[in-house]
């Protein structure tokens, strides 16, 4: 099932880590209420929102998909001159 999946998204674009993605996961990791051991997580929240991303998917329930959570990312966003994406698990997009 792993394969059949990367296979799925073989052609799907990367988003690129450039300076303003690092630079808000940065504050994401400075000033959000993430653990410290999730500074992974900050960047691929960062990277969906700097790209202007309408979703971020996510079996991550304790930390990424986590409403307390992301009202202070949301926060953080906005000051930044961002939106942060909608944050939800495969699930939820899919109405399940």
């Amino acid at each position: 099932m792993a394969a059949k999946r990367l296979e799925v998204l073989r052609d799907f674009p990367l988003l690129e880590l450039n300076k303003d993605v690092k630079d808000l996961a940065a504050q994401f990791q400075a000033r959000s209420n993430l653990p410290s051991f999730a500074a992974d997580d900050t960047v691929h929240i960062a990277a969906a929102t700097v790209h202007v991303m309408d979703y971020l998917l996510t079996w991550n329930c304790k930390h990424i998909a986590n409403a307390q959570i992301q009202n202070k990312l949301s926060e953080i966003s906005i000051e930044f001159g961002y939106n942060l994406p909608r944050i939800c698990t495969p699930y939820e997009l899919m109405g399940e």
